[in-house]
Parts: C-alpha cells; sequence; structure tokens
C-alpha cells in the first residue's frame, strides 16, 4: 500500500470510486439472483476487471493504481449497500494483495506477479482456514516441503472463498514439516500451480455468492512465491488491519442499505398517514444512529493505521493490535443490530420477502459478520493477549 501527494492521489481516488459505483450498479442489479442460486457474482467481478479495480492497489511502477486503504474501504462500502458477495469478494482479494505488496514487493518474482495481477486484473483468493485447527489462522497443519527450487502444499480447506473461480490463491502453511503450527509461511499459487479437490458446499444463510466451498488444495510453485517473511508480522501488520478495516466496510455498507430502506418505509408510511410517524419510527432513528457509530469506527481505525503504515513496531504494538482487532467485533455486532433495527422500523415490509421494503437478504448476509470469524474466539484470544498489560492508571494515559 503506498501513500501519494496532494491533488495526483485526490484526483485518482475520485476516478476510482466514479469506476466503482459503475461495478456497484452491476452488483446491485444480480443481487437478488447471486443469493436465491449462490451463484458467484460473474457480472459484477466482470465489471471490476473492466473498470481495473483489482490492480488498483498495486503500486504505479508495478502497473496499478496505489489505491489508499480508505478508498478500499469506500468501494467496499458501495459495494455492500450493492451485493455482499461482491463487497466481500473484494475485501478478500484486496486484503491478500496488501500482504503480497507490503511484504513481498522488491522480491523479482512477486513483483511479476504483481505486475501480471495489474496487466490481466487476476483475482485472488484467500485459503487460511484448515479443518482441524477450529479457524484459528495462526496454526497451521500443512506443510510447505521444498525439493531444490520448488515448493509443494497438499491442504485441507475448510473454505476457500470463490476458489473455482480464482486466477491464484493465497494461503498460509506451517514453514516445513519440523515446523511448529505457529511457525508459518504465507504463499501464492497461481491457477497452473494448483489443483482443487471439492470438500463439501456453500449452503448457507447469506454471504451465498461468495461460494466458499471447501476444498483440498495439492499446489506445487516456485520456491519465490513463498513470503519470506514471517507470517507472523504479515499477519499483524496488514493481514489483520487491513481485513478488519475492509470486512467492516463491506459491513457498514450492508447496513446502509437496510438503513435506506428504513428510510424510504418511514416516508412513505408519513406520507400515508398526513404526517404521523409510524410505530416503528424509533427503531429506524436506532439504525441510524448505530450505523453512525459503525462508520465513525471504522474512520478512526483507517486514520490509525494510516499514521502507522510505515512503522512495523507501532502496528504490531499492544494498543493498535487490541484496537484493530475490536474494530471486527464492534462494528460486526454493531451491523448486525443497524439490520435488526432498520427491520423493526420497516414491521412486516421488512419481513416479507418481496416488495421494495424487503431486508431479508440484508439481515442473512448481515448475521455472517460476528460469526463466520466468531466474535467470540477473536475477543477470548485478545483477552490472554492482553492479561499483562497494566490498566491505564488515568484518563491521558
Amino acid at each position: 500500500m503506498q501513500l501519494r501527494d496532494g491533488a495526483f492521489a485526490d484526483h485518482s481516488d475520485r476516478d476510482l470510486r466514479s469506476r466503482a459505483a459503475k461495478v456497484a450498479k452491476i452488483a446491485a442489479s444480480e443481487a437478488e439472483l447471486v443469493d436465491q442460486a449462490a451463484r458467484f457474482p460473474a457480472g459484477a467481478v466482470s465489471a471490476m476487471r473492466s473498470q481495473r479495480l483489482l490492480g488498483a492497489a498495486i503500486p504505479c511502477e508495478l502497473g496499478g493504481e496505489a489505491a489508499s486503504i480508505r478508498t478500499l474501504a469506500e468501494i467496499c462500502y458501495s459495494l455492500g449497500r450493492a451485493c455482499a458477495s461482491s463487497a466481500m469478494i473484494f475485501a478478500m482479494h484486496h486484503t491478500k494483495l496488501a500482504c503480497l505488496i507490503r511484504h513481498g514487493r522488491g522480491e523479482a518474482c512477486l513483483d511479476a506477479i504483481l505486475r501480471r495481477i495489474a496487466d490481466e486484473q487476476l483475482l485472488l483468493a484467500s485459503s487460511t482456514t484448515e479443518g482441524n485447527t477450529g479457524g484459528n489462522v495462526r496454526a497451521s497443519a500443512a506443510a510447505i516441503r521444498r525439493d531444490g527450487g520448488r515448493v509443494s502444499l497438499d491442504r485441507a480447506a475448510t473454505v476457500i472463498s470463490y476458489g473455482a473461480e480464482a486466477d491464484g490463491i493465497v494461503t498460509i502453511a506451517r514453514r516445513a514439516d519440523d515446523a511448529a503450527a505457529s511457525d508459518q509461511v504465507l504463499c501464492l499459487f497461481l491457477k497452473a500451480d494448483y489443483t482443487l479437490e471439492r470438500l463439501n458446499g456453500w449452503e448457507t444463510l447469506g454471504m451465498r455468492g461468495t461460494c466458499s466451498d471447501g476444498y483440498r488444495l495439492i499446489a506445487e510453485a516456485a520456491a519465490e512465491q513463498v513470503l519470506s517473511a514471517r507470517y507472523g508480522d504479515i499477519h499483524a501488520q496488514t493481514m489483520t488491519p487491513v481485513s478488519h478495516i475492509l470486512w467492516s466496510s463491506a459491513w457498514a455498507g450492508i447496513a446502509a442499505s437496510a438503513v435506506e430502506k428504513a428510510q424510504a418505509f418511514t416516508r412513505t408510511a408519513m406520507r400515508g398517514a398526513g404526517g404521523v410517524a409510524p410505530p416503528g419510527a424509533l427503531h429506524y432513528a436506532r439504525a441510524v444512529s448505530t450505523l453512525k457509530q459503525a462508520r465513525a469506527l471504522i474512520g478512526q481505525a483507517i486514520g490509525r493505521f494510516e499514521a502507522a503504515a510505515g512503522d512495523p513496531a507501532a502496528l504490531s504494538a499492544m494498543d493498535f493490535q487490541t484496537a484493530i482487532t475490536m474494530l471486527k467485533v464492534e462494528v460486526s455486532d454493531l451491523a448486525v443490530a443497524t439490520v435488526m433495527s432498520a427491520m423493526r422500523a420497516n414491521g412486516l415490509a421488512g419481513y416479507r420477502l418481496d416488495g421494495a421494503f424487503a431486508l431479508g437478504r440484508e439481515l442473512r448476509d448481515i448475521l455472517s459478520a460476528p460469526i463466520m470469524i466468531h466474535n467470540d474466539r477473536i475477543v477470548a484470544n485478545l483477552a490472554t493477549a492482553t492479561l499483562m498489560t497494566p490498566v491505564a492508571a488515568s484518563l491521558a494515559d
């Protein structure tokens, strides 16, 4: 992720957001079918390619546009208002891309792949979860095996979101057969490097278009496609902050879609009642408030991440890690509360599966936010990590 100067950055960001609006329009047009059939949002992703958004964060000298984290978050928010699955696909792709840019840039093989991603608008999938690690991404079962200048990996992945549709997969693994589960590396495999054997399907309440089937991933590639950086550093400095900011922005977008429908319903009801607010108007006000809280938290997190971006020590510091970890927990809960309030504001019109004020899809999609990467696990891990941290003695500490 690269910082840019003044007017160029402002112009480029406005242009990216304008192009993202075109993608969001297409995403919205297919969102119902994507949800009903658990279908990959092919139209939206094709539009991301044609608008050259998949390489947006890649440095300019490698063919990208050096998009800021703030711009990527705005795009996630825009897409979340249109189609939750499209937003999460964009967020997951750019999280993996951010890891490659920050921790692999300067390595000839990875620079060449980044140029190719920008040129061909390749879509990267993520594989971080294994069946026997209980969803703990900081422990891997499968190990990288080295043979001369080649590496191989055989990994049973509980989910690989849009794995069948991706042009490459970024995954974690143990550094070697004799390495500890937490001694991990990040690997990039392009489509020609691997095969996928489907293990299970993806029949879920929401986020159905992410098509997060389980696969056995069997890969072989050049050794240079394993990043030399420790995954622990990648996870703390890039994976966690970028994913939590972009996921949260997508969830806030889903919540905004629900608030928009609640606003439209409330206005319609008031016009029909001679200006008298409907019974659910209080819930609409609550939805507006919780959405504002979520957006404020995201804005604060972006500012803090931008301020620390060039300082690995600051990114790894406990205060920053606590704040960025809790961003995911707090925004996911606020987004669920927002959509539930919007549903109560709309009453039966929101509960119905048809009509302009229906909120079933938003509700089912947003329920994934605290569950798919479980908030309870995140908070429990954070509590353990902070046990030895002194409690602040004053408001200024």
